[in-house]
């Protein structure tokens, strides 16, 4: 099921996805691999790492760890998220024995964990459980009916047409407003309508046929579910068309607009937004962010030339195709085919107590993770981790007291920012209340949708209040970080911050490499293309003189043009101005986090296994990096992941850092020494 999406979300992004019984685990399968931060038998000695140095730091693990089948690619991320994942299930069929004692919250995880493994009952019940949503949709007898059952909707379900939900102000970042946004297409990104090369077109005729045959295992007539396809992906092309492109969404100043209620029925009249508006549970307001006000005007046009029979299909499209997760096989084999198969070449669907635990750890992710965070943090990680943070903070500090190009008036701007950063790390202070969420054992559907609605409202009541800032965006076993620029903090769960980038107990070079750069790269993406035009106080506001404005846009071009000219595969190459963001905070990021080990070990750097200090530390960085991807994983991550895939986010970044070649010894004109560098901080 999924989430409010607002214009703040598509700034943060974040996301995923998974349903084949497996059998009770013994206590042995619980055991979590053994994982290093800095590996000697993941390297490839052989190779020269002047011209490699991804392949001189991860060869041996790619030729070791090929993709499981039940993933499109997997990597040192995956292989953490793996290990998270048997704790959290060793958590979860505790809590889920009808035997065990359990508090509140255990009991809820328990339960809905256990629905959603009773494959058994879910296949007894088959499509009746969806019988009340799809007589919801029949009853849509006139465009009139649409607004109300649109709030509905997108509290409960999908985001059919467009989404809404609550943001922090760009302008006034302290303060709640509501906010609508583009959504409503089905395949990755709105380019995947327009491509017209043969594997685009190929993918596009792909998608209608599933659309078909999930119609068809609704019971509907070979004819009807072809023509409800087409119509489907006729909606979906118009939306898209209107929708803004990845690139764009970017820009912060590109997705916000705020405008009254009134302004919004002006630029859509067709809709009746003070209807829709009535009917979603929040709290009264005049005012709102609407992300793409272009796209409300092409919605309006849309929904003016298009029948109610026509938008009934299109709903109940995104009203099946998001409850497959608990629906019977049939539907799960289907989508599976699909959005694994052709769209990511995953070979084999997860076995169902995976996609479980990501169901459990996505609906009710706090209430789970006290017990993992009992289990894998504790307090000793968060005092260690918060000790490199603070010196990851003074090597920043330094770095942007040192920069050549930014005027002095700008600096002393930036280091306002940059003493205002918060941190965030491994779990939340408050936990969540989960108090008001109904779990009813052997209600699968029932609990993600009651779940849904309840996440729904929980953000939809903060409209008109103060931002919450001990919030957190993401679960505590969650392997990612990420920095919120409305909030000017760095979130790091304790789900990362365990080896391969970081080892409380271990060496602090590869500890530099992995968890320090990453770190690094959050605070450094405070003052990115995007995180630059936020202030300390997370406003939208341009602090920055023209001078070096300029200054940072010409240098941000380099890394354009240098990432641009990597091939990710076949004819496809990195979207430089997509990656922009995440490439500036790479370069930033590992730089920050050498001045800061440099700094904090001094005379305790010793040589280890032939390894200088500064060597382990470029490993430690290569090492989180590896990763095997299928050739349609690398297709789809380059046409609509703001990342760069793992070669580039090693191999492009220590060919920027003069660092890299002294430590290494490079010859100048290297493949990984070359005479032109790229550098923002």
């Amino acid at each position: 099921m999924r989430r409010v999406l607002t214009a703040f979300y598509l700034i943060l992004a974040a996301s995923g996805v998974g349903l084949a019984q497996a059998p009770v685990p013994s206590q042995s399968d619980f055991k979590p691999k053994v994982i290093k931060t800095f590996d000697l038998s993941a390297m490839d000695r052989t190779v020269d790492p002047c011209t490699d140095f991804y392949r001189f730091a991860c060869g041996n693990w790619l030729k070791n760890n090929p993709i499981p089948s039940d993933q499109s690619m997997w990597g040192r991320f995956e292989e953490l998220a793996e290990n998270n994942r048997l704790i959290l299930r060793d958590i979860l069929e505790g809590v889920s024995s009808p035997s065990a004692r359990k508090n509140a919250n255990d009991q809820k995880i328990g339960d809905y964990y256990a629905s959603c493994m009773d494959e058994d009952g879910i296949e007894k019940k088959g499509i009746a459980v969806l019988k009340p949503e799809l007589d919801r949709i029949d009853r849509l007898k006139s465009k009139a009916d649409l607004p109300a059952y649109l709030a509905y909707l997108h509290v409960n379900g999908p985001n059919a047409f467009f989404g809404v939900g609550s943001e922090p102000d760009f302008k006034n970042s302290i303060m709640m407003i509501a906010g609508v946004s583009q959504a409503g297409i089905g395949l990755p990104d709105r380019d995947y309508y327009f491509r017209d090369d043969a594997k685009s077109k190929d993918l596009r005729d792909k998608y209608v046929r599933h659309i078909q045959n999930m119609f068809q295992l609704l019971g509907w007539a070979p004819d009807k579910a072809k023509s409800a396809s087409e119509t489907v992906m006729r909606i979906e092309t118009a939306l898209a068309k209107v929708s803004l492109d990845r690139v764009t969404l970017r820009d912060p100043k590109a997705i916000y607009h705020k405008m009254s209620v009134g302004d919004l029925q002006v630029l859509s009249p067709t809709f009746e937004w003070n209807k829709y508006f009535a009917d979603i549970p929040s709290p009264k307001f005049t005012d709102l962010n609407v992300g793409m006000p272009d796209f409300f005007k092409g919605m309006n046009q849309l929904i003016e030339m298009t029948s109610i029979e026509d938008i009934r299909a299109y709903i109940t499209w995104n009203v099946l195709h998001d409850a497959v997760p608990m629906l019977p096989r049939a539907f799960v084999n289907e989508n599976f085919s699909f959005y694994g198969k052709t769209l990511t070449g995953q070979k084999e669907l997860r076995p169902r107590w995976k996609r479980c635990v990501s169901y459990t750890d996505g609906m009710l992710g706090e209430a789970l993770g006290v017990a993992f965070v009992d289990r894998t943090f504790g307090p000793e990680g968060k005092a260690r981790t918060l000790a490199m943070v603070r010196e990851l903070e003074k090597a920043l500090n330094r770095d942007i007291r040192d920069l050549p190009w930014m005027t002095e008036e700008t600096k002393k701007q930036a280091l306002v920012k940059l003493q205002a950063i918060t941190n965030k790390i491994g779990y939340p202070d408050k936990w969540r209340d989960y108090g008001k969420l109904k779990i009813v054992r052997g209600d699968a559907l029932g609990n993600a949708m009651r779940a849904t609605e309840f996440e729904s409202k929980r953000q939809l009541a903060k409209i008109g209040g103060p931002v919450d800032k001990t919030e957190w965006g993401m679960t505590p076993p969650t392997v990612n970080a990420y920095y919120n620029p409305l909030e000017n903090n760095i979130n790091f769960p304790a789900g990362i911050l365990q080896p391969p980038f970081f080892d409380r107990k271990g060496d602090d070079a590869p500890n530099y490499g992995g968890i320090g750069a990453v770190i690094g790269h959050e605070m450094t993406h405070g003052f990115d293309d995007q995180g630059r035009q936020f202030d300390a106080k997370g406003n939208l506001r341009d602090w920055w003189t023209a001078q070096d404005a300029k200054a940072f846009e010409e240098r941000a071009e380099c890394l354009v043009d240098e990432y641009g000219s990597f091939v990710a595969v076949d004819d496809v190459h990195v979207n430089g101005k997509l990656t922009l963001g995440e490439n500036t905070a790479d370069n930033g990021g590992l730089r920050i986090a050498l001045l800061a080990y440099l700094a904090d070990a001094g005379s305790k750097a010793k040589t280890i296994e032939g390894f200088t200090p500064e060597q382990r530390l470029f490993i430690g960085w290569g090492q989180v990096w590896c990763e095997n991807m299928t050739p349609e994983s690398e297709r789809l991550q380059a046409q609509s992941n703001a990342h760069s895939a793992p070669l580039f986010r090693v191999n492009g970044v220590v060919r920027n850092m003069p660092e890299f070649e002294k430590a290494f010894q490079c010859k100048q004109g290297a493949p990984m020494a070359p005479e032109k560098r790229c550098r923002v901080w």
